[in-house]
């Protein structure tokens, strides 16, 4: 296979994962141990998020391919890309999470990618805060079942005021 091809195919790859990603992080990783490495990527694998370091150049083209507008411009340095087909905001959870856990600037988030939507590094920051969607699903039935609870406590009240008329 000549190198080209093998360039090709790494480019359709990472048009792939960016196109079919719900959510992905771009990852500045300069002075991260091996050990914090294999922290961080054991982290990643329990949440079913990919994470690997990949080449500038090739991931610029697929993405200028697939009209990620503010995407390249984040493509310097050692990156490395945290991507979810599945949860949106599990790839900029951990990776705030274990930069708090680490209190150094091993690691970095670059940009990012939610729901087809480029974000910068306080996009993706905001974005890291927010429930997974199990949790904003609970907090959404929560605030449904409000009125109807209140209603309820309110009959109960009530039934329980008045004197029952006695036949």
């Amino acid at each position: 296979m000549a190198v080209t091809e093998q360039k090709q195919a790494i480019v359709a790859q990472m048009k792939d994962t960016l196109s079919e990603a719900k959510g992905a992080v771009l990852v500045g990783y300069s002075g991260l141990t091996v050990a914090q490495a294999t922290d961080l990527r054991r982290r990643f694998l329990a949440e079913g998020v990919e994470y690997k370091v990949i080449k500038n150049t090739l991931t610029r083209i697929a993405a200028n391919e697939l009209g990620l507008e503010g995407f390249t411009e984040h493509l310097e340095g050692p990156t490395a890309l945290a991507s979810s087909k599945e949860d949106a905001v599990a790839p900029a959870r951990i990776i705030e999470k274990f930069i708090k856990e680490t209190e150094k600037e091993v690691v970095t988030v670059k940009a990012g990618i939610v729901e087809g939507e480029v974000m910068d590094a306080a996009g993706i920051k905001v974005i890291a805060n927010l429930p997974n969607r199990e949790g904003m699903l609970s907090m959404l039935l929560s605030v449904l079942q409000a009125p109807v609870r209140n209603v309820a406590y309110a009959v109960k009240a009530v039934a329980e005021k008045e004197p029952v008329a006695a036949e």
